[in-house]
């Protein structure tokens, strides 16, 4: 009977501290989640600006204008809205480390993630404090003049067009020719005044005839292209190997025949 004792007394306390120890852990993981949460801002105020569209907005002004400021050498300014600064999410996206196809980190505070839309979610989360959002500054209002729908296949093109719509879009896609590249700055300004009328504005029609970007934009560098040029780079050294290689035993060949022509001549009776 007492060894019996001591075996129930054993398990009720082995038991004993493994509840507790369980109870203990979910205490801790209770109080860690409370302190994250109060460590996340709770943001009262929403950012009534669509991220991803600013982003396609962003990505033409780069691929379809700034080239041809680069080669204008012309400065756009601050008061234009097509300004670096006048985009609301510019100096959050300049801070997205891409690193792989499953990999994005916070140029912030380094964490990391699977994909960008995590990444995306973070910065609403944790870096809110950094946006700008006292002043208007969405470039993703400025969509409809640089045809953001276009590039991002949205279903809108194949819906019926509608004349009130483009009659807007044409008259901001001017407004900004006008106050970005006013013809009064000079020969480069009137040359990009031009430009972005027939690049961007042109194409806001019910027509459907004319296409966004005529003039074209920053080249990119196909894949086929990529391909190829690492081939080559691989198949290099092999060529050079393998022409040494021939040369080498040609060099041994021609060798072989001086010392069977000498031999020869010693042996010649005279």
């Amino acid at each position: 009977m007492g060894r019996g004792a001591k075996a129930i007394t054993s398990i009720l306390l082995i038991e004993f501290l493994l509840l507790y120890n369980t109870v203990s852990q979910q205490g801790l993981e209770e109080s860690a989640a409370a302190r994250t949460l109060q460590q996340e801002p709770h943001h009262t105020n929403e950012v009534h600006c669509s991220r991803e569209r600013s982003r396609a907005a962003w990505k033409i002004i780069e691929d379809y204008l700034m080239p041809f400021l680069e080669e204008e050498g012309f400065q756009i300014s601050t008061k234009c809205r097509l300004h670096p600064d006048n985009d609301l999410f510019r100096d959050q996206e300049q801070h997205k480390i891409y690193l792989d196809v499953n990999e994005w980190r916070c140029g912030y505070c380094k964490k990391s993630f699977r994909a960008e839309n995590f990444l995306d979610q973070h910065f609403d989360d944790r870096h809110y404090n950094l946006l700008n959002v006292n002043q208007s500054k969405c470039l993703a209002d400025l969509c409809g003049a640089l045809h953001c729908d276009f590039v991002m296949n949205s279903k809108s093109l194949k819906a019926k067009c509608n004349p009130a719509a483009v009659a807007r879009n044409r008259h901001l896609c001017e407004s900004l020719a006008d106050s970005c590249f006013p013809i009064t700055q000079g020969p480069s300004a009137s040359r990009l005044h031009e430009l972005f009328l027939h690049q961007f504005c042109d194409a806001h029609t019910c027509s459907r005839k004319k296409k966004p970007f005529p003039k074209g934009g920053k080249k990119q560098t196909s894949v086929l292209y990529m391909a190829t040029s690492i081939l080559i780079l691989m198949l290099l050294p092999i060529f050079y190997l393998l022409y040494y290689l021939y040369q080498r035993e040609m060099n041994r060949g021609t060798q072989v025949l001086r010392r069977v022509s000498q031999v020869g001549r010693k042996t010649k009776p005279s």
